[in-house]
Formats: structure tokens, sequence, C-alpha cells
């Protein structure tokens, strides 16, 4: 790897966290990641000042994660803080001890800075987002417009859980239309009917985890999760007015969670009544992450995070990294006239085929498909996943009744479920002809007819061709409706 290790510290409103990359890549891998509740801007309207108690917690931590880094020799460190260090009264008084203790300097970034970079994070994920971006932090709400992967108008707001519970001396009703009230002033508004809603923050994902609870969801993967704008809005609706001892009744949400969602779930209720949003899209990349792909080379941060993934999975785990984009290559005549988005889950369901190879015999089709399925890659929506990690799975068996206990049948639907095999088949089919070695499928192309899939094989290539292959080559041919045939040159 080029660069080593990046530390990056987010002093928040309610949580101070460190995250450990494992270097800068377009697809950044977290080796360390830990935070702790605080709350240094609980009661800040009413007081002005941050908690003292809260600021205690934070300077701990803040030691805790000075001697981790010390400790894995990490050079490259950067620490940003956000609302509450920005605008409490005792905040330069707070974040002056907090360098002292971290031993580095701490950038307090601007309402429209913070909306920005956790808006790039966003994009570094979901390179296709078009809507609004809302981080909602402890003590702010951050929006910013996105489109053709660029950000637009920004704004930031007092709403987050600490503030507003405190704003609204404890009224939910009150809370509400302060909530609505800000949010109508604001000119971004007005351009995104119809358009997604990319959440960003821990009290927004812990309401995706209810929903996915209430609607029985197969993946259990929070990043790019979606729910219709009318099904979140009655499920804020339910949980803002939710005590907190109800709260921490559900085991789904965490304890520390308890006291903010009802407040979280007012403003993602207000927001999406006044924006007429059509859906919510979850983001598991935020603030931190943006901080990190603003760093990467222009170069680096056009490339597909999809694929940098299953590129450097390939890398690390297959037998033969080189034979997968041999094998997308020679596949491809089976696939003429597929769409980009198809052609990119095709490459990365060849680069990520061969990690199952030092599984037990027995787990290798579910147990490489349940990796790939729940890995944390980007750049896929949960159907990709779900076509991605079924083509992996039908790599490792030619079974056509493929397990109906996984639940993502529905995630696939009746067009997913047929490309999957496809690509799994031919797969298949690729590393039993050539033994997993590189440099050898060109000598066996692939033809389509209307009637007959034909492999065609040198002459002296006869004894390749055995019962294991032509079985494989009947199953690959009946998935495409055609006979098989072999034709030696």
């Amino acid at each position: 790897m080029a660069h080593g290790p990046t530390a990056i510290v987010d002093i928040g409103s309610n949580s101070v966290r460190l995250v450990v990359y494992e270097g800068l890549t377009r697809s950044p891998f977290a080796v360390h990641n830990e935070k702790a509740i605080c709350a240094i801007g609980r009661n800040m309207v009413s007081t002005g000042k941050l908690d003292e108690d809260g600021i205690a917690l934070a300077l701990e931590s803040l030691a805790r994660y000075r001697d981790i880094c010390n400790m894995q020799g990490i050079a490259d460190r950067e620490a940003v803080a956000t609302a509450a260090a920005r605008d409490a009264s005792n905040g330069r008084d707070f974040v002056r001890r907090a360098e002292k203790t971290w031993g580095g300097p701490i950038r307090v970034l601007s309402g429209e800075d913070e909306a920005r970079i956790a808006a790039e994070g966003v994009l570094a994920g979901i390179p296709g987002a078009d809507g609004l971006v809302a981080d909602l932090g402890g003590g702010s709400l951050d929006i910013v417009t996105v489109s053709g992967g660029v950000t637009g108008a920004a704004a930031t707001l007092p709403f987050g859980p600490l503030r507003l519970m405190d704003l609204a001396e404890g009224s939910p009703k009150k809370a509400r239309a302060a909530v609505e009230k800000g949010l109508e002033r604001l000119d971004l508004i007005g351009a995104l009917k119809g358009r997604s809603l990319y959440a960003v923050g821990g009290i927004w994902r812990a309401l995706a985890r209810i929903d996915m609870q209430r609607t029985n969801y197969p993946l259990q993967v929070l990043h790019q999760y979606t729910i219709p704008a009318p099904r979140a809005i009655a499920l804020a609706e339910i949980i803002a007015y939710q005590s907190k001892k109800s709260i921490e009744k559900m085991k789904i949400v965490p304890r520390r969670r308890a006291e903010a969602l009802p407040w979280g779930a007012i403003v993602l209720d207000r927001l999406l009544a006044v924006t007429t949003l059509k859906q919510v899209v979850i983001s598991a990349y935020g603030l931190r992450e943006g901080l990190l792909h603003r760093r990467l080379s222009p170069e680096e941060r056009d490339k597909d995070p999809l694929i940098e993934f299953a590129a450097d999975t390939s890398a690390r785990e297959n037998r033969s990294p080189g034979l997968a984009r041999e094998m997308f290559e020679w596949m491809a005549p089976l696939f003429r006239g597929e769409s980009p988005e198809t052609r990119r889950i095709r490459l990365a369901a060849c680069l990520l085929g061969d990690i199952g190879w030092r599984r037990h015999p027995d787990d290798r089709a579910m147990g490489a498909f349940t990796q790939v399925l729940r890995a944390p890659y980007l750049g896929a929506d949960h159907r990709e996943r779900a076509v991605i990690a079924t083509a992996v799975y039908y790599r490792y068996t030619g079974d056509d009744d493929f397990p109906e206990d996984t639940g993502v049948g529905g995630l696939l639907g009746p067009e997913g479920s047929v490309l999957a095999q496809r690509i799994g088949l031919a797969a298949r089919l690729a590393f039993v002809l050539t033994g997993s070695a590189e440099g050898q499928l060109a000598q066996f192309p692939l033809h389509v007819t209307a009637q007959a899939l034909t492999l065609e094989a040198p002459g002296k290539c006869r004894a390749l061709i055995g019962e294991s292959v032509r079985k494989r080559l009947d199953e690959l041919a009946a998935a495409f409706g055609r006979k098989y045939d072999i034709a030696l040159v």
C-alpha cells in the first residue's frame, strides 16, 4: 500500500469518535472504529455553554485515542470539531484543552463546511446520489443538495436532538413547529420534489434498523437501505411520541440512542413533509469519509468504489487473481448489449468469484454468498448486492433451487435472478475448464447462436473437455435456453 494508516477524530455535539483507516484508497477499510457518547452539547441552548461533564468525558476519550494512535504508530492524523464546539461560548477554551490532550491541531468546521464534507462522503459511497444530503448530529442538521457527483446549496440548522429538546423545552409539538418553520425558510427546499433524501447519522440509522425489523427485511446492511417516504413518515410519527422507557424496550435500538431518537424522528418527519422527497436512503458514509475522500487524488476519486473493493479482495484472496478479468472478457459474448450497470455487476461478480476456495466444500456456496452479500463495500444498492452474491453462489453450485430462506428473492426480482444464475454458471465453467489457471481461457472462446451455445477448443486440448466440463457447459447453455455444443479446431 502506497500510504500508511490514517486516523480521523470527529468531535461532535453528542459523540467523540476515532476511526483508523487502512490507507488513502477509493474503498477505504476501517481497521479500528470506536466512539464515546459524551454529549458536550447537552443543554447548550439554555446555558450557551458546553456541558462540563461532557467535556471531561471528551478529554478522557481524546487521551485514549491519542494513545491508541501512538501504539499503532500512526503518523497521519486529523481531528475536527463540529456544531457544539463551534457555537458554545466556551467552545474555544474546550478546543485548546482538547488539542493539548489529543496532541495535535483540531479544526473547527463551519456549518457549511460540515455540510459539504458530509455530502462529499455520501457521494464517495453513493456516486449517483441525487437529492438532499441531511447529516443529523447531536447539535445540528446539516443539509446540502447533490447531483451529478457534486454538491450544491448548503445550510445548517440548530435541530440536532440535543439542541432541539432544549429549544422545544421537551415539547414534541414545539419541536415540530420549530423544525418546520426553519426548513420553510430555505430556498433550496423547492427543487427537491421526487428526489431522494440521503440520511447520515446514528439517529437515522437507528430508525432504519427499526424499519428493517418491522418489515422483516432480509438484508441487514444499512448502507443504501431505502425507505419510501410515506413509510418513513409513518414510522417517524410513531417514534416521535414514544417515551425514553418505551424506546429502551426496543432491543434493536442502542440504549445510548433512546433519549435522542424521538427528536430525530421529528426532524425526519418534518424534513420529508416540507421537501416532498420520495424516499430515504441511508448512507453509512458521512463527515469522516468526506474528509478522507477530499485527500485522494482526482484519479483515485474517479474510480468505481465497488470495483476497487472487489479488485482489492481478489488480489488478497483469489488463487489466481488475473483469472477474474480474463473470465470477465471470456464470457462477454454471452452478454452482448448489456447495460453499463450490468457490466459492472458482472465484473464485480467475476472479481469475487474465487473468495470461497478455502472454505469447507459444504459451506462454499452459502458461505461465499453470505460473505459477498454483507461485505462492507460501496457503490452498490441492495438489489445489486443480491445479484453479485447470488452469482457467486451459482459459481459454486449448479443447483437450480436457490435457497428461499435467504430471503433475497424479493431484492433480486425475476430479471436479477436470471442474470445472477447466468453470470455464476459461466464462472463455474471457466474455473473447471482452466483448473483455476491464468492465461488459458482465451483458447476456449464461446459462441452463441439462436439454437446453441458452443465452446470452441483446440484439438490438442481434447483431454480437458471431460465430463465435468460438459456438465457445466450444459448447465450454462440451459440457463440461456439453448443446447450446448463443443467444436474442436
